[in-house]
């Protein structure tokens, strides 16, 4: 049989190469401004479209989605080509791909900053960039899986199984998670309301981690790991169990991000269960990815580059380990809510995501630009660098969450609690946060380092676009093969069954924890007085998710004596049945607010948005001056009401009629108040809407304190 000439798409794999570095710097120097931030207000640069609340988001998803992504698509490309001997299925799809990407982080880069968020981690993008994300989506599958079709080489090897799982599962988990009814250009509600809704966003939020930023990374440690250590892969066998248990396992464990909340019960212990049991094929995993370098740690010692992949899968280890760990109730009440989370996320992507992209990038450019890197020392400068960032940011962060977690549930012999403000805990470890700026710094350091290392690289080399290859035609499906002995090597020469396994494999667990909780009433029980929102509360909800303020603050008093005495009583699930997304949180870097109403008055509210430190001294909370200057819009009410009545919110037939008088009425109130404090304000600033949502929150039902 005669030999098939044919060339690799290098290009494309260059250009998203460059794409992982140009955002991965951006995203990261996001990042250093939002530490500085934590520690000195006054980094909000003194203007709305810089503050901790809207560039946290900015960071979270550069890094995620454009470092991360770019990073992803850079080694899928590059591999998938070689692995399947075929060049791309189309330029065009792949070119689309790039450009289209780009335009979504550039969109992402524009509208977060200026307030048009959906609040769900890790998926704050408005509707018409959701959509654009599928159909960009569909263009990398389609693409892929056309390139799987046409391969000359009939097995599909490990690598190219994890690229399968994270294409149908993200896009599974992005459709159901962005389910939303659009008011307007730029702003949506969720369908989901809720307890529901927080069991959708953290389904989705955990595997978003899953299969964005680990199950395509595993299949480039498949790949990439082998080429450079220049071994096989340890086990196969191993290496089926690690990918069907963990694409089973690891839908099943988003629960465990809301352990102690209104969730119901029974959905919080299968959270619990099998996020125990993701320690076997995680450990697996990254056993396998060690156990491939034996005979060849010489290298290791010798090769920053194998470093950089050693250093990555053991932070891989690290932190699946951890996650488990957390998940266990008795440590997730101490760690929930805590920088100990930060910490234990930081691990995982500036570990095990980052230097594995770096390790690639080392390895992939001087290939590409057929040269030897420009300077290998420079190679360790990073990697030590990079490493030393990672334990000055990740040991004060751990640090900072054991000690704020256990301050908060300490009582004096008294009974009293011993910091009974959440302040105290808060300026306790600011110390903390300017150490992980030191780390973040570093970090940041080594990716400037390596950047100049390949732009070095790459103007002593010349770009090989098109890489000539050949490899025999592929062989007729009826020939017999004489590796197929299981069903396993059986099912990867069918790559469309193996998609379809795939998916009936992942939706198995969403579909056990979602539709009882969605079917069956008494997952959420209903409370009478639990009211809608009023047009104004409303529009005061809408500016709350503008600002970020749910980066900072939780809406969720858990039932631990601890908080009950802090905030007042637990939360219940029937009091955000009306809540279109929920905002219960994942971090307090301020108190919780779920019981905040009626608890100050109206002047207060004010002059804390005005200027934190004059309410609550040493405070890190930036002001909000704009708030207090910006004319609210009510040309939106008539919309948001429609909207919420169509999402099921029991709002009398035709009150959008009457809901901007209702509006007017309320927010002349408040701004009666506090004229009584010599406070002269028009009743249709932003600021009155803030306030009157404040004051509604937690006072649908009888609040019993002990205080």
């Amino acid at each position: 049989m005669q030999l098939e000439k044919f060339q690799y798409d290098n290009k494309i794999v260059r250009n998203f190469g460059i794409a992982t570095v140009l955002w991965g710097i951006i995203g990261m120097t996001v990042g250093l401004l939002v530490a500085f931030q934590l520690f000195t207000p006054e980094a909000n640069l003194g203007n709305q479209y810089t503050t901790f609340g809207r560039i946290r988001p900015l960071h979270t998803n550069a890094v995620i989605f454009a470092f991360v992504g770019n990073g992803i698509f850079m080694g899928v490309y590059y591999s998938l080509q070689r692995l399947l001997k075929a060049r791309m299925f189309s330029d065009v799809l792949s070119k689309i791909h790039f450009w289209g990407w780009q335009l979504i982080i550039v969109s992402a880069a524009i509208t977060l900053p200026l307030g048009f968020t959906t609040s769900h981690e890790y998926a704050e993008l408005e509707w018409p960039i959701d959509i654009a994300i599928t159909l960009i989506w569909v263009v990398f599958g389609v693409n892929m899986f056309g390139t799987i079709i046409k391969r000359r080489e009939r097995h599909m090897y490990v690598a190219i199984w994890f690229y399968i799982a994270t294409f149908v599962t993200v896009a599974v988990l992005h459709i159901v998670n962005s389910a939303q009814l659009p008011i307007s250009a730029f702003k949506s509600y969720y369908l989901y309301a809720g307890v529901q809704d927080a069991l959708v966003q953290w389904w989705y939020g955990h595997n978003a981690v899953a299969f964005f930023l680990t199950t395509p990374y595993l299949g480039m440690m498949y790949y990439f790991l082998p080429k450079m250590a220049n071994r096989p892969v340890y086990s196969y066998k191993l290496s089926i169990l690690h990918f069907w248990s963990l694409i089973f396992i690891y839908i099943w464990a988003g629960p465990h991000h809301l352990l102690y909340s209104s969730l119901p019960g029974w959905a919080q212990s299968l959270g619990v269960a099998f996020s125990i049991m993701l320690i076997a094929p995680s450990w697996g995993g990254m056993i396998n990815g060690l156990l491939t370098l034996r005979g060849a740690w010489d290298k290791v010692r010798d090769d920053a580059v194998l470093k950089f992949m050693v250093v990555g899968i053991t932070a891989y280890g690290m932190a699946t380990f951890e996650g488990p760990l957390l998940s266990l109730k008795q440590v997730n009440a101490i760690g929930h809510f805590t920088d100990w989370i930060v910490a234990h996320v930081h691990v995982g992507a500036l570990g095990w995501n980052g230097f594995l992209t770096f390790a690639i990038l080392y390895w992939l450019v001087p290939r590409l630009y057929q040269t030897e890197i420009f300077s290998k020392k420079l190679i360790a400068f990073h990697f030590w660098i990079g490493t030393l960032g990672i334990l000055f940011y990740a040991i004060p962060m751990y640090l900072a969450g054991f000690a704020q977690g256990l301050m908060l549930k300490e009582f004096t012999q008294e009974g009293l609690l011993k910091y009974p403000a959440f302040l105290q805990t808060t300026i306790e470890i600011i110390p903390m946060y300017i150490f992980r700026a030191v780390g973040g710094a570093m970090y940041l350091a080594g990716v400037i380092v390596m950047t100049y290392n390949l732009i070095k690289t790459m103007s002593k080399g010349k770009l090989l676009a098109n890489e000539p290859a050949e490899a025999l035609p592929l062989e007729p499906v009826f020939v017999p093969h004489a590796g197929e002995k299981t069903w396993h090597r059986s099912l990867e020469r069918r790559p469309m069954a193996f998609m379809v396994l795939s998916v009936i494999v992942i939706l198995i667990g969403g579909m056990v924890e979602m539709m009882p909780t969605f079917i069956i009433s008494s997952n959420v029980p209903t409370i009478a007085s639990v009211k809608p929102y009023s047009p104004l509360e409303l529009q005061g909800r809408d500016i709350y998710i503008r600002e970020g303020c749910v980066g900072c603050h939780s809406q969720m008093v858990r039932p631990f004596r601890s908080e009950t005495e802090r905030y007042g009583d637990y939360s219940k699930a029937g009091e955000f049945v009306y809540d279109h997304p929920f905002l219960w949180g994942s971090k307090r870097t301020g108190p919780d607010l779920h019981r905040t109403g009626g608890k100050y008055s109206d002047a207060w509210h004010f002059n804390h948005m005005l200027d934190p430190t004059t309410m609550s001294p040493g405070s890190i909370m930036p002001a909000y001056p704009w708030l207090i200057d910006q004319k609210l819009d009510t040309t939106t009410t008539i919309s948001k009401i429609n909207a919420m009545r169509s999402l099921g919110v029991p709002y009398a037939e035709n009150y959008e009629k009457i809901a901007n008088r209702d509006l007017n009425t309320q927010a002349s109130n408040i701004s009666e108040n506090l004229k009584k404090d010599n406070i002269k304000i028009k009743n249709d600033r932003e600021i009155i809407a803030v306030i009157a949502y404040l004051q509604r929150l937690g006072t649908d039902i009888k609040v019993v304190s002990n205080k």
